[in-house]
């Protein structure tokens, strides 16, 4: 008795970050499952509403129902969760403490720094308004842009709310398609497909990066976190590009009198999408073996920390990348931007690819006995779902429409945790802290490749 007393789930950071995470999926849960959210006027089935609340909050995009199923109110509570999912439900929990005029508490900043992957405590309130800030701009920017385009096409009201919509979406990286045929609609409107391109980048770069890059003018440098992200972001934007140019053959699925400016433009925004966000301008199920193959690297290395992106993260790649380097050249240090990575830094980075290797193994083991296979189709039909559901990107090979149970909750499952993240995730399972061993034994080598 004395045990289960003395025993609070609410002890850590992570424990309280993920259940303030299953709360807003509750929540969502709820407000999905009223007849008033559904267009039959009847209600949903739990297992399809939880889903589509892990999907928002979790900021992935994955359904097992159409958009076309939910009522406006339906449509704008998945917009409200993929804002909470995207910046944090500690972002509104402090904004909301801002217009009451209350001081931040100290457990409150300490959640905050936690889910922003803050270093310093002081940084806490001035990041928020940063985060705040620069959502407010982006969002309100983009569906300024896009009503441009799409007040002309579709009327006023309608075209409105599909601003907002796909502004929302695109910022949040949630992927929530709400168009009849989704970004295919935009193939030959390369201002909609710049204007998204933006807004996905935007979100998946990370708050603390933009920070740093809009005070660049007052301090002259950029931290060494920043400089990783920002290379290995350009880098893997370029490299996509080029690979998905050249296994799609210059696009050769589109039609054939569509210009040159075009297929870039839709090879550069699909570059841009797995990553992150989830749009497709070209059904995945239409790609090349080579092509599907790239996007399911680039949903396993994901965006940024501290952004509205999953996967392992850039930083982590990058990380690993400089260590292959600096192994190949014989140094003992791992270093760039006149900087040395710390070996904590470089221990969590494999830790985490490995983690996240194991998690999608199981994962996929369990959906291969639970899940059929079509005809034509191999095992990449169930990894390419996994890493989607991981990397919360929301592309789909079909394999999400038609899920088991079981399936259902090990995406859902996955999706958690690649927005949580797998730190976090076992952190909270975990009851006891990290402790320095008090002996350490003789080092010795083993034989290794």
């Amino acid at each position: 008795m004395e045990k289960l007393r003395q025993f609070n789930f609410f002890d850590t950071l992570s424990k309280k970050m993920v259940a303030g995470f299953i709360l807003v999926i509750a929540i969502g849960t709820g407000l999905l499952a009223l007849p008033i959210a559904a267009q039959s006027g009847q209600s949903t089935a739990l297992i399809n509403t939880l889903f589509t609340a892990t999907s928002a909050t979790c900021i992935t995009g994955l359904n097992v129902v159409e958009m076309t199923h939910w009522t406006l109110f339906g449509k704008i509570v998945i917009m409200g969760l993929s804002e909470v999912g995207a910046l944090g439900y500690m972002t509104f929990a402090v904004l909301i403490s801002n217009l009451m005029r209350r001081n931040l508490g100290l457990s409150t900043q300490l959640l905050v720094k936690e889910s922003l992957n803050l270093e310093n405590l002081s940084d806490t309130k001035s990041v928020m308004q940063y985060v705040i800030g620069l959502s407010l701009l982006f969002q309100l920017g983009g569906f300024g842009l896009l009503a441009l385009d799409f007040v002309p096409r579709y009327g006023w009201q309608s075209g409105l709310f599909l601003s907002l919509f796909h502004a929302i979406m695109s910022f949040c990286n949630a992927g929530f398609n709400i168009f009849t045929n989704g970004m295919a609609t935009f193939q030959s409107d390369p201002y909609v497909l710049f204007v998204t391109m933006v807004l996905v980048i935007a979100g998946g770069l990370g708050f603390l990066v933009w920070r740093d890059l809009l005070l660049y003018h007052e301090r002259h440098r950029l931290s060494l976190n920043s400089k990783l992200t920002l290379v290995t972001t350009i880098s893997l934007f370029i490299l996509g590009f080029i690979l998905l140019l050249v296994t799609e053959r210059g696009l050769a699925l589109l039609p054939a009198n569509t210009s040159w400016l075009d297929r870039i433009m839709n090879t550069l925004f699909m570059s841009v999408s797995p990553r992150t966000a989830g749009f497709s301008v070209i059904p995945v199920t239409r790609l090349q073996a080579g092509s599907v193959l790239v996007i399911m690297v680039l949903m396993f290395i994901g965006g940024t920390p501290g952004s509205t992106a999953g996967g392992i993260k850039t930083t982590t790649f990058g990380i690993l990348v400089f260590q292959s380097i600096a192994q190949l050249r014989g140094r003992a240090d791992v270093e760039y931007g006149h900087r040395r990575f710390s070996q904590n830094n470089l221990n969590r980075a494999l830790l985490l690819v490995f983690l996240a290797s194991v998690v999608l193994t199981v994962a996929a083991l369990i959906l291969a006995q639970t899940e059929t296979i079509p005809k034509g189709m191999g095992l990449e039909y169930i990894v390419f779902e996994v890493l989607s559901a991981f990397g919360t990107v929301g592309l789909s090979l079909g394999l999400t429409a038609k899920l088991t149970l079981v399936g259902k909750f090990v995406i859902m499952l996955l999706m958690f945790i690649g927005r949580v993240g797998i730190f976090t995730s076992l952190y909270a399972l975990s009851r006891r802290q990290a402790k320095t061993n008090l002996i350490r034994y003789p080092e010795e080598n083993i034989l290794i490749g």
